[in-house]
Formats: structure tokens, sequence, C-alpha cells
């Protein structure tokens, strides 16, 4: 059997403590693919390839049985807040 939703999400959870995470089996449910969005504050001060070295790192006990992981999101609580649409330049009535 190969590594399943829950087991992801518990390693990531361990050792990021994400205010968000999402994980997507792609692989049809066989375990072997896996897409991944997280937010976590241990990401303050990290650039994106050590925010994704540091899910790969978490994921290690299991990447022997994962043939793919894609982190489609590795942000800051932060980043991942809803950015106001800036105000268009409307002539004044």
């Amino acid at each position: 059997m190969g590594v399943t939703k829950e087991d992801v999400e518990a390693a990531i959870t361990s050792a990021l403590s994400p205010s968000h995470l999402v994980v997507t089996d792609t692989s049809g449910g066989c375990g072997a693919s896996y897409e991944i969005e997280v937010v976590s504050e241990k990401f303050e001060g990290k650039r994106l390839l050590e925010r994704h070295r540091m899910v790969n790192t978490a994921l290690a006990p299991h990447m022997a049985e994962i043939h793919a992981v894609s982190i489609k999101k590795a942000l800051t609580p932060a980043q991942a807040q809803p950015q106001p649409e800036p105000a268009a330049d409307k002539p004044q009535a």
C-alpha cells in the first residue's frame, strides 16, 4: 500500500504546524502523487526554495513510496490573506 493522504497531512502538520493545508491525491488513489498547498508561520523569512525544502524534509520518511509531489503554494499567513484590489481611478462627481 502506498502513502495515504492522511500520512502526508500528518507529516506536514507535525513539521510545519500549518494554519491551512490542502493535500490532493493526484494519482487516482494509489498514493504515488500529491499536490500540496500549505500556509505556515514557519515560512516567515524563508525564500520559496527553502519553503519547498522544508515540505520535502517533512515528507522524507515517505518519499521512497511517493512518485511525485507538486507544491502548489507554500505561503506565510500574511501572504495567504486576500489582497485588496486597488481602487479604480474614478472622477469625482
